[in-house]
């Protein structure tokens, strides 16, 4: 393993093993397009097809939990065949196809299809595609692998909201509401991206894993027991902490209707997400350093801090402003754990049971999303639209201090 490591060092790529590079681009043109397609789509149902905070939370949480599920099954797959690139190219494919659809969506039934499709995608590649970046790299290189990674998957988001701010400028300025003629403009020029980001496979390589494939059978051998078996209680007294925190954690389309329900019209919540996915870029790499210092834990648990503040300010927020301010400091959220997280997911696991270890951690943070967001949707409608943040602060608070007593690095 060492040894094809140092080989891939010699073909380092901006001082990165090539496929941390080419994978990150990948991530990079695959969110240029959701960005545009996607972020809007919480205002798309609310605007144009009339649709209520609870579906717009079922068919986010019903996409995202569902699809979830194959994420368990996608990351045990790639360990038992060796393969990652492979399920990922299908992962990303799949998601590609799915896109041209808003074109022509009318109804929420459809919406929620084109969706479900799209988080499919994602369910097959996201276990195989963080796996086969472990695999690339040794464990004193890991958090600064997932860290870059991060960086170019949320740069990618930011250059897709600064496009999709420059045609809804174009097409309907300061408009408060999202029209349809817009939302077509964003789907038609989104799908470009993510037919070039298919391209970029063919520089990925299949990196090999370190244990022999006898060593592999023998692990393999062992899967007729409990998937679980060979994971240690670290792990997974982690997945349940995650699980706490991500119930409190609903899709990020409450943030969006919360900055409209503040006032602020569809071109300044863009830019709001602009600003967020830079800071969230800029703070993914040195974070991720950081960790291979100090240890995953301690920059995990001051993210989920910085969350917690962030999700009481949206809770308390009164003015528009404010919401400039809050989107800032969750991409400081963002750029301090998301990858981190990741990283320490390979810490915590066996080698050749990584993919496995991902699509757990994965599926149980997608599954969550179902109760987590339709409860957002319930205390938005039945309580206020503050409720969801207030309830979203306190779990975070909780996993927090869960992770810090039970968790050891």
């Amino acid at each position: 393993m060492e040894k094809q490591l140092q080989v891939a060092e010699r073909k380092r790529i901006f001082g990165l093993n090539p496929n941390v590079f080419f994978l990150g681009l990948v991530s990079f043109l695959t969110d240029v397009s959701s960005e545009m397609i996607f972020t809007l789509l919480p205002l798309f149902l609310a605007n144009i097809l009339g649709a209520a905070t609870v579906v717009i939370g079922f068919i986010e949480g019903v996409a995202e939990s569902t699809a979830s599920l194959l994420k368990i099954f996608s990351g045990w797959l790639s360990d038992r065949l060796g393969k990652r690139k492979s399920l990922a190219i299908i992962g990303y494919g799949l998601s590609t196809l799915a896109k041209p659809f808003m074109y022509v969506a009318t109804t929420w039934g459809l919406v929620l299809g084109v969706r479900f499709a799209d988080r499919l995608g994602k369910g097959v590649r996201t276990a195989p595609r963080d796996a086969l970046v472990a695999d690339s790299v040794s464990a004193k290189q890991r958090g600064k692998a997932f860290g870059f990674h991060r960086a170019m998957d949320t740069s990618g988001a930011a250059l897709g909201l600064v496009a999709a701010a420059v045609v809804v400028f174009l097409l309907q300025k300061g408009t408060l509401e999202l029209i349809r003629n817009t939302y077509q403009w964003l789907v038609l020029v989104g799908i470009i991206p993510a037919v070039l980001a298919l391209f970029v496979f063919f520089f990925v390589r299949e990196a090999r894993k370190g244990s022999s494939p006898q060593s592999q059978s023998e692990c393999f051998g062992k899967s007729s027991q409990d998937t679980k078996a060979s994971f240690d209680n670290r792990f997974k007294l982690f997945l349940g902490i995650m699980f706490l925190f991500t119930l409190g954690n609903s899709s990020d389309a409450f943030l969006i209707l919360r900055a409209q329900n503040l006032g602020n019209c569809v071109l300044y919540i863009l830019l709001m997400l602009v600003l967020f996915n830079i800071i969230y870029s800029t703070v993914s790499i040195p974070a991720g350093i950081l960790s291979d210092k100090l240890g995953r834990r301690r920059i995990i648990v001051l993210g989920w801090l910085i969350y917690a503040l962030t999700y009481l300010g949206f809770a308390m927020a009164s003015a528009s402003w404010h919401i400039w301010l809050l989107f800032a400091f969750y991409g400081v959220y963002y750029g301090l754990a998301e990858g981190v997280a990741r990283a320490f997911v390979a810490d915590l696991v066996p080698e050749d049971r990584r993919g496995t270890a991902y699509g757990l951690f994965h599926g149980v943070v997608g599954i969550t999303l179902l109760p987590a967001s339709v409860i957002a949707g319930w205390l938005w409608q039945a309580i206020s639209p503050a409720a969801p943040f207030y309830f979203g602060a306190a779990l975070a608070f909780l996993a927090m201090l869960g992770l810090l007593a039970l968790v050891r690095e």
